[in-house]
């Protein structure tokens, strides 16, 4: 599998050391549909020695996925093939691997995953599923679209970062940002990043008590997905995330 080198700035590394022992959790919002997304969550497990992995994957498929990550046959399901780039190949191979190299404590807390209800009424259900099983002694580092990780309230409501850091102070969000490529989110799309990354190395940093996470260039997932006739051309939404 391709490694991704991960560049850690002392500052960053110190807040999310912080982070960790206050809380017991770390946020990572993400751009959903990008090929190097899991390479991140891997990079971050190793760097700070994390066996506790939360996704925003709809629960149901815990029994599906915990029996293919201890080594069993992806058994087929109808939630694998939504389509919106959460669940990619990367994401499969990788859980496997991190389970082959020890005990991995993985939560999967998206329970709605029809469009009714009130946005923050399913963010808060979905705060109280990671609450729910981030029991990892190490932390827990809790991966969701980087619409739901913002620490503080923001303009579509109590985002999951909100009403986690009510609970747990002290928890830290780390948004990534995304250099020019693709993502796959129930169709093929475009990044159109207001700045150019540069240097061309994938670096966690902190700017004015932020963390981020910056991806040179980002690539489009291997996405489950059944096929549907999307018309040639769409709009580009580079800061999609759900």
């Amino acid at each position: 599998m391709t490694e991704l080198p991960l560049v850690i700035d002392p500052s960053a590394g110190a807040a999310v050391r912080q982070s960790l022992e206050q809380s017991g959790l770390l946020l990572l919002g993400e751009v959903h549909g990008v090929r190097e997304n899991p390479l991140i969550i891997r990079a971050l497990m190793q760097a700070f020695g994390l066996n506790g992995l939360a996704l925003e994957w709809p629960a149901d498929l815990t029994g599906v996925i915990s029996e293919f990550v201890a080594g069993g046959t992806l058994a087929d399901h109808p939630l694998l093939w939504l389509g919106d780039g959460r669940i990619t190949a990367g994401h499969l191979a990788v859980l496997r691997e991190r389970t082959r190299a020890g005990p991995l404590d993985l939560a999967l807390f998206d329970g709605i995953t029809g469009a009714d209800g009130d946005w923050s009424q399913r963010d808060e259900a979905m705060v109280g599923q990671i609450l729910a099983g981030a029991t990892a002694a190490s932390g827990t580092l809790a991966v969701a679209g980087r619409a739901h990780t913002p620490t503080s309230p923001t303009s579509r409501g109590i985002p999951v970062g909100a009403g986690l850091a009510r609970q747990r102070p002290g928890v830290l969000d780390i948004r990534i940002d995304y250099g020019r490529g693709g993502y796959y989110n129930t169709r093929p799309s475009q990044i159109y990043p207001s700045i150019s990354i540069w240097p061309s190395q994938t670096r966690l940093y902190q700017e004015h008590g932020s963390l981020i996470l910056e991806l040179p260039e980002a690539t489009e997932a291997i996405v489950p997905h059944r096929p549907r006739p999307w018309p040639q051309f769409a709009m580009q939404r580079p800061d999609h995330g759900r």
